[in-house]
């Protein structure tokens, strides 16, 4: 009895444990804009990805702004539906700093629900860097 509590709280740690590792699209596209970087953000409006952050979960969408003098204009956020309307992302945010961008990626914007708003320019993510190519492991008969 005492080998099947164990096995059963176990594996229930184990799941546990495995399901935390999984990083979330915010985490994904964050590495992705550390890794490769991101032009400069031009004046303008911009296709992008607007993450919501909230505790461990986290759900990213399309979207678009417009950006003036390199900071984002906050009413002009929206969100992209399925069908390729628009519809504006309206929150009540806790600051009224600029929403500057650095590397991409906007300012932090935290909403008086305790939601974490990040806008992401995946437009302007710089190409993957060229890699050297690899020699094949030895196989030689000796």
């Amino acid at each position: 009895m005492k080998k099947i509590l164990f096995t059963l709280i176990s594996f229930t740690l184990l799941l546990t444990a495995s399901a935390q590792d999984e990083p979330t699209c915010y985490q994904k596209y964050a590495k992705v804009f550390e890794v490769r970087g991101a032009n400069d953000i031009t004046d303008g409006e911009h296709n992008v990805v607007v993450t919501l952050r909230k505790g461990s979960f986290a759900d990213c969408f399309i979207g678009r702004v417009k950006v003036l003098n390199g900071v984002i204009l906050i009413n002009t956020i929206q969100l992209t539906f399925v069908d390729g309307s628009y519809e504006p992302f309206q929150r009540e945010y806790k600051y009224d700093d600029p929403i500057t961008i650095v590397n991409g990626i906007s300012k932090t914007m935290v909403t008086k629900d305790e939601e974490l708003v990040n806008i992401m320019f995946v437009d302007s993510i710089k190409p993957k860097k060229k890699a050297f190519k690899r020699a094949p492991e030895p196989n030689f008969d000796l």
